[in-house]
């Protein structure tokens, strides 16, 4: 068995977080050549695709970047990598994925011209869209433009991050320069030309065409269309203040203008250039060749969400997924009171399938209800017109404590957070900005009521953000409860918030950093003590925590059933004999991302079942203030065993990994199980009921098979 000898770690059942991450990736690329997929949606997921290799770069290598400089000879423990071996890996990886990318934007765009939406280049502009174009750029391109040389009375600027640039080899009468064009963010993406087909430019192609014209005295070697990628990973310790009284939210604006200016860890090109050129291109961007990036698509694809609104209703039906309106789950959407229907039975829902209107029609009653008393509540992401801060600031404006715990470190919404806290303190919430050191990453909204036999909650938890634009493209679930227990925990749970204590001690909710990990591994351990009679499945995010790993692989040889399903990051290795053979890992990438956490232990009915804000990630379970809470209600346990179940049982969207880290689809079957329109079948909209002929069993008419031994 291979192994680190000096510490013991085997990798011989592990692999490198940064290289299951560009897998997942693939993963999302793959269903952009998915042609089951409507095509403006399958050009969606090329955007997603490069949003997240960007987020990738600014984040994870921009970490490593750093981490090869601070400790070079630290090792990955799961695969021995060294950063700089790490980096090495990544950049090595990288190239292929662009090529495929590549591949996959050229047909899709050719495939969307032939059907009537047509990227323009500006060669093949008609006359009359060329005199249009021409006549928009005098009137609204040219004077934004601030072109530049760089020579020695104009130094090279601070390019922005992920900000197009056109570059341009000049040559005088006197010597060869630089010259540069930003594309102004005051300057729309798109150029529209024509409604039917739609026929429309990029603002690149325009500025692209006319650049030799705003160097004049300069013949034009050379241009390019260039963008960098700067290290995004600011580290909110480093700033220390001699004033230890100035406000978090003062540190944080000053860490983010910090973060504008840290190194360039990549240089994507567009254009073929020569190398004394390129040369000078890579010594201004202080970049290596590894980083430069060729790459024959667009370098910012923001610009295919604006499309959709102008497809005409008829393109939309071909283009597009088919829109879908949430269920509105029939007891709530008949209850007058939240409250009271929650005081009667614990609820839950299912983001997307389920609207999010019951939670903000318990906030809403909350804040206008005389025998509340309080709301305290958790916030990392909101909606940039959240209707949740506005029902919190109403409960404030009516007398409600209000306490908010606003997470100011979620990486790149600090700004519009800092925004949030502002406004919600002018209502009148009291406003705090978590603890030192660790991210509050739990979702709970805990109201406390007051009546003649005291103090009663309401307790919500959930596992994705108080966000209702992402309730609508996330899958997450939101638990809400009456129990006495559970709110007596919420209650404990926000006074150490506002105290700064971490080892407040639970009977109920599981609060990392600590809780989550600790039940989680003696969980695993009563499992593994039933052998073959055991069972464990573990639906998140990611997995790279290497005690849960190990954990799972002394489970799995000691017989125990694992099913995981885990949408990105795996650093196990599943299916290896003798070590992780009772382990299968599957994931799913569809319309909605694959956003809920649901742990479950055992079969049959003494099932335990969690929902967590927590990922099986060393960050989440030993660094962040996350929340694990248990279901206790059956209706709801057999909601979340079909939902796994379900999920089990994708072979459409759903891919396995094999044992070398890969992925392949699920085997063809008779009949397919695409989980994401089970669900959506499931919760039809009032408008479009289920055929008779083609309804499917019932939710409850399926419970008896759910927990049932296989």
């Amino acid at each position: 068995m291979s192994a680190n000898s000096k510490n013991n770690v085997t990798y011989t059942y592990t692999q490198n977080r940064e290289l299951s991450w560009l897998r997942f990736n693939q993963r999302v690329l793959e269903e952009a050549a998915d042609e089951t997929v409507p095509l403006l949606e399958r050009l969606k997921f090329v955007s997603i695709f490069c949003s997240n290799l960007d987020e990738f770069f600014m984040v994870r290598v921009g970490s490593l970047f750093d981490l090869s400089v601070l400790s070079p000879n630290e090792k990955d423990n799961k695969s021995g990598l060294t950063p700089k071996e790490q980096l090495e890996a990544v950049y090595k990886a990288v190239p292929a994925l662009l090529v495929q990318k590549n591949h996959v934007y050229t047909s899709l765009t050719h495939k969307l011209a032939q059907a009537g939406v047509v990227d323009v280049p500006f060669a093949e502009l008609t006359e009359e869209e060329r005199a249009y174009v021409r006549q928009y750029y005098k009137s609204n391109i040219l004077p934004v433009l601030s072109p530049q040389i760089i020579d020695g009375l104009h130094p090279f600027p601070h390019l922005q991050n992920k900000t197009i640039y056109i570059a341009l080899h000049l040559h005088s009468k006197k010597d060869i320069t630089l010259g540069l064009l930003p594309l102004s963010g005051d300057l729309p993406a798109l150029i529209y030309l024509t409604t039917e087909p739609l026929r429309f430019i990029r603002m690149e192609e325009v500025l692209l065409h006319y650049a030799p014209s705003l160097f004049e005295g300069y013949k034009i070697e050379e241009q390019c269309l260039i963008c960098i990628t700067r290290n995004a990973d600011i580290n909110f310790n480093d700033e220390k203040f001699e004033d230890h009284e100035v406000d978090f939210r003062q540190r944080m604006s000053k860490l983010l203008k910090k973060r504008a200016r840290l190194c360039v860890v990549r240089l994507e090109i567009n254009g073929h250039i020569g190398q004394d050129f390129l040369s000078e291109l890579k010594k201004r961007t202080e970049v290596t060749d590894q980083q430069v990036y060729f790459d024959d698509t667009p370098l910012v694809m923001q610009y295919v969400y604006d499309l959709t609104g102008h497809l005409s209703p008829a393109q939309k039906e071909v283009f597009c997924f088919a829109p879908y309106t949430p269920h509105m789950p029939e007891p709530m959407a008949q209850a007058t009171s939240m409250i009271d229907l929650i005081q009667k039975k614990d609820q839950l829902l299912f983001y997307p399938f389920e609207s999010v209107e019951p939670f903000l029609k318990l906030l809403r009653e909350a804040a206008d209800r005389p025998d509340v008393i309080s709301i305290k509540i958790t916030i990392y992401r909101l909606a940039s017109s959240s209707k949740i801060a506005h029902l919190l600031c109403r409960a404030a404006e009516n007398g409600k404590e209000v306490t908010v715990l606003m997470e100011l470190r979620a990486r790149f919404d600090e700004a519009n957070n800092i925004s949030w806290s502002k406004l919600l303190e002018d209502a009148g919430c009291h406003v705090i900005y978590g603890m030192e050191g660790l991210k509050c990453h739990s979702k709970i909204c805990h109201i406390t009521l007051r009546n003649k036999d005291g103090l009663s909650y309401i307790t919500q938890i959930g596992t994705g953000n108080y966000n209702e634009k992402t309730n609508t493209m996330y899958t997450d679930l939101s638990l809400m409860t009456a129990s006495d227990e559970i709110g007596r925990d919420g209650a404990a749970f926000f006074r150490s918030l506002l105290l700064g204590n971490t080892d407040t001690e639970y009977q109920h909710l599981l609060v990392s950093p600590g809780g989550i990990k600790n039940k989680l591994l003696a969980l695993m351990k009563r499992e593994m003590e039933k052998g073959s009679e055991g069972y464990i499945c573990i639906k998140a995010n990611s997995m790279t925590d290497r005690q849960i790993i190990d954990a799972l692989a002394r489970a799995s040889q000691a017989g125990v059933e694992i099913q995981m399903i885990l949408r990105g990051i795996c650093c196990l290795r599943p299916g290896l004999p003798n070590l992780t053979d009772h382990i299968s890992v599957t994931s799913i990438v569809g319309r909605y991302l694959e956003h809920a956490r649901i742990y479950r232990f055992g079969r049959d009915h003494d099932a335990d079942f969690y929902i967590s804000s927590a990922d099986m990630m060393t960050r989440n379970l030993d660094r962040r203030v996350e929340i694990a809470c248990p279901v206790y209600d059956a209706d709801l346990k057999a909601k979340l065993a079909w939902i796994l179940q379900t999920e089990l049982a994708d072979n459409v969207k759903a891919r396995t990994m094999l044992s070398d880290g890969t992925y392949l689809p699920k085997a063809d079957h008779l009949s397919s199980v695409n989980s994401q329109e089970v669900f959506m079948s499931e919760f039809p909209t009032p408008q479009t009921p289920l055929p008779k002929e083609t309804a499917k069993p019932s939710f409850f008419q399926r419970l008896a098979g759910l927990f049932q031994k296989k």
